[in-house]
């Protein structure tokens, strides 16, 4: 389960581990924020030992803070693993200089990797794009060959594309010449057969499932069973409902509130969709969530 931010907490990992994810990441955490009021960031990074393995990933663009940060991941979060994003496209983390933008500037990425290897007993491992502007994940991987990097998640798609568009097959399968680790394929794998069809065209060891997984966290289990899930609606509720339970022990009220746009993710393609949507995104308890299924009709 790749990671996303304002997305994969807790609960949502739980879920994606009981379908059968192997490995799952946090949300980005910002390493000038554990460095400076580490606090609330150390919380968001929380997990439960079920999802094990679970990998922290880090974002920023200064090799200083990264150093600091992965010590203190790793000795207060004690995760398996931890990952440096050079992916993210948003907006408000390219003006940090963070995410993507840093694989314009090789130099520092490398000392940001290093800082962070020297940092922690962790392995360490990093997502990029297929391209940001003229630097491609060929050239960019090339130029870091001889660090102790473990993994590569690379999204197939450029700076520019963002989260949509043609995904660049062929640049995930050359990154093999260019790197000894384990490779993920990541972006554009919505389905049991998009995800079939990327291992075949990039020959990538494995994938990275982020939006493809949103109300529909069995894709992991469809991918290692290769059997396609057709789940009736009261089933997909079943499991909606087991998530906000989830969410509720976890946050609380807060809990509620951010499962709405998971709800709103499960009943897409469901006979009145738009109407549950619209109740959906209001509600504030286990009950009216329940109510709202049985009112269309399903007992849940």
């Amino acid at each position: 389960m790749a990671p996303m931010a304002g997305v994969a907490d807790s609960a949502f990992r739980q879920v994606c581990k009981d379908f059968g994810a192997d490995v799952v990441y946090s949300e980005m955490a910002s390493v000038a924020a554990l460095c400076y009021n580490p606090k609330k960031t150390l919380e968001l990074l929380e997990f439960s030992e079920k999802e094990r393995p679970y990998v922290v990933q880090l974002f920023g663009s200064e090799a200083k803070q990264f150093a600091e940060a992965a010590r203190i991941v790793t000795k207060e979060i004690n995760p398996d693993g931890i990952d440096i994003n050079f992916g993210c496209p948003v907006k408000k983390v390219a003006k940090q200089g963070a995410g993507a933008v840093l694989m314009r500037d090789k130099k520092k990425s490398r000392e940001i990797i290093i800082s962070t290897i020297e940092n922690t007993e962790l392995p360490v491992s990093i997502k990029t794009r297929a391209q940001v502007d003229t630097i491609d994940a060929l050239e960019f991987l090339d130029y870091m060959h001889d660090l102790d990097i473990k993994a590569l998640m690379i999204h197939g798609r450029t700076l520019a594309q963002g989260f949509s568009g043609d995904i660049n097959f062929d640049i995930i399968k050359k990154a093999r010449d260019y790197f000894g680790g384990i490779i993920m394929a990541n972006g554009g794998i919505n389905s049991l057969d998009d995800g079939i069809q990327v291992l075949k065209k990039t020959r990538a060891d494995g994938l990275g499932i982020a939006r493809g997984a949103l109300g529909c966290p069995w894709i992991f289990q469809e991918l290692k069973n290769i059997k396609k899930e057709n789940k009736i609606p009261e089933k997909i509720f079943e499991i909606a409902l087991r998530h906000a339970e989830l969410a509720e022990s976890l946050k609380g009220q807060q809990g509620i509130i951010e499962i709405r746009k998971h709800l709103c993710w499960y009943v897409h393609g469901i006979i009145g969709a738009s109407e549950m949507r619209r109740e959906l995104i209001n509600v504030s308890s286990l009950n009216e969530i329940k109510n709202i299924f049985n009112s269309f009709g399903f007992v849940v």
